[in-house]
């Protein structure tokens, strides 16, 4: 079964951002039906799930412009959630003023400042001023609140809809490949069953302080033929001596050559936890075929 295809009993998803932030456009593509539950921050998110406002948290992980999510590292391994799935969202700019403005009359743009960097061509093209905001969804808000039509915000198509703006032009995004990758977490891991294709695991591990560790943890995946799709290392508690890493690998646990490379980490490992076993998006599919296209 695959999780972004399934069409469970609608639900409430929680994600970090104002409505018509994009990881609201996720919830709503990657759940169609279900209530979306914003948040101030991702420990928010995750709480909402443990308490039960929510019974899904929406996790933006990495992008493929700004790199990983720093929160979410030092949040994930204790949060004491499962991830059951991921969701690939594009990030399409769309400038959008308040009704009536045209292109024209927009002298500044409002928007997060990783946004802010990803439109240099427009600002440059339409001679605009930039003004750094909280996130895109909140700049949509306060455009509208503004009825400035010197004013624009650039954000997601879906902020453009809740906030009664008008798109002026949309993918005003500098590269087209802007793709945000977020986990589906819940209080209940649902694992898919050994042996599907396209099953990808997340741990979570520290090696011991000893030579060669780290080398014989990953050995252990390349001589079972187990292939990583993501490999990340973070400081742990600030300290420059202690660092973790999380690991993205394709397969099931309970398949024989994961369930060695598993043990040979565990082994090699001070501490290791599984963060979730769960299907991969179709999405992989399709860029992997783009590329070798």
């Amino acid at each position: 079964m695959n999780v972004e295809s399934s069409t469970p009993p609608a639900g409430t998803i929680a994600f970090q951002g104002r409505p018509g932030a994009y990881s609201d456009l996720a919830c709503r593509q990657a759940r169609p039906g279900w209530a979306t539950l914003p948040c101030v921050t991702f420990a928010d998110a995750i709480a909402a799930v443990h308490d039960g406002r929510a019974d899904l948290a929406m996790l933006a992980c990495e992008n493929s412009l700004a790199g990983r999510v720093p929160d979410i590292h030092a949040l994930l391994p204790q949060a004491g959630l499962y991830i059951i799935g991921e969701h690939f969202q594009r990030v399409e700019h769309c400038l959008m003023g308040v009704p009536g403005a045209r292109l024209s009359d927009v002298r500044r743009v409002h928007t997060h400042p990783v946004a802010m960097a990803q439109i240099r061509g427009i600002i440059g093209e339409l001679d605009l001023t930039p003004v750094v905001e909280f996130d895109t969804a909140g700049a949509a808000e306060l455009v509208a609140q503004w009825g400035n039509s010197e004013d624009a915000a650039v954000a997601s198509s879906l902020a453009a809809e809740l906030n009664g703006l008008t798109i002026l032009r949309r993918n005003v995004e500098d590269a087209a490949h802007n793709t945000t990758r977020f986990y589906i977490a819940s209080r209940e891991a649902l694992r898919p069953a050994p042996g599907q294709a396209g099953t990808l695991t997340t741990v979570l591990f520290r090696v011991r302080n000893a030579a060669g560790a780290l080398y014989k943890v990953l050995g252990g995946f390349a001589t079972n033929g187990v292939n990583m799709t993501r490999l990340e290392s973070y400081m742990l508690d600030g300290s420059f001596a202690a660092t973790q890493f999380l690991l993205d690998v394709e397969g099931h646990p309970d398949d024989p050559a994961l369930g060695r490379a598993l043990a040979e980490l565990a082994f090699f490992s001070e501490v290791s936890t599984i963060l979730g076993v769960y299907p991969g998006s179709p999405f992989r599919r399709t860029a992997e075929q783009g590329a070798a296209g």
